[in-house]
């Protein structure tokens, strides 16, 4: 029979090995975690741009087809460039950029709050030798964040595609906007209106047909996931109003 002092030693050892085993376990996996997170991302931004890769050769894809990281502010300057391996202009990629930070950032200065400047990543994508531009989204939905990328064509206005993604919204219903069912109704779509004012993309509930929405600008939302549909519409508006200003500034070039 084993004393309660010999327990104790027992399970205290026992304890301290397995949390060294699980903490050297966690060092030894995040170089591979990290590599998934960064292949996935990669991997969106391609779909985005109807560019459909695999985790062997999502990286070469990115290499062959974003011609051109940028970073530009509110004000729609071109911080930062990154092209061909290295930086043309400025020293931040726009890869590595957080968007989620970067939007509570200019919430805060909205807000009346102090913060730093922020600035959102762009990327521009050659295909069949056409210029794409993608951009990167962050938002909120039911039951947690969603986000996702929205490619234009060369016009800076028409959509060629998008890709969504989300933690935890509900299957069947706000996880639909994950699916191509959704996602197949943005191409084509349009940001600026016939006067060159931005109009975003709505998600509307029971239908555009049903609204006073222009159907240039706006898609059907998930039936049964308003909230996360309404998310995801407030999400394309918060986000692509950021890009206006360089998007006008780069047509009247």
């Amino acid at each position: 029979m084993y004393s309660n002092g010999y327990i104790f030693r027992y399970a205290s050892i026992m304890v301290i090995v397995v949390a060294a085993l699980l903490s050297a376990a966690a060092i030894l996996l995040q170089p591979a975690q990290e590599r998934n997170v960064k292949i996935e991302k990669i991997q969106d931004i391609l779909r985005s741009a109807h560019i459909e890769s695999t985790t062997a050769n999502a990286e070469q894809l990115y290499d062959k087809h974003i011609v051109k990281e940028i970073v530009i502010n509110a004000a729609g300057e071109e911080l930062a460039i990154y092209t061909n391996g290295k930086f043309e202009k400025g020293d931040r990629r726009a890869f590595l950029i957080d968007l989620k930070a970067e939007l509570k950032a200019k919430q805060q200065i909205a807000a009346g709050k102090t913060a730093q400047e922020p600035v959102f990543p762009l990327f521009v994508c050659e295909k069949d030798g056409e210029l794409i531009y993608i951009i990167p989204m962050h938002g909120v939905g039911l039951w947690g964040p969603v986000w996702g990328n929205i490619a234009l064509k060369s016009d800076m206005n028409t959509v060629e595609g998008v890709t969504f993604g989300h933690k935890g919204e509900t299957p069947g219903l706000g996880a639909e906007i994950s699916t191509e069912i959704f996602t197949s109704q943005f191409p084509a779509k349009t940001l600026f209106d016939a006067n060159g004012n931005f109009a975003s993309i709505s998600v509307v509930k029971g239908g555009v047909g049903n609204s006073n929405i222009d159907p240039a600008h706006g898609v059907d939302a998930i039936s049964g996931g308003t909230i996360t549909s309404n998310g995801v519409s407030a999400m394309i508006k918060d986000c692509l109003e950021n890009y206006v200003t360089y998007f006008k500034n780069q047509k009247a070039l």
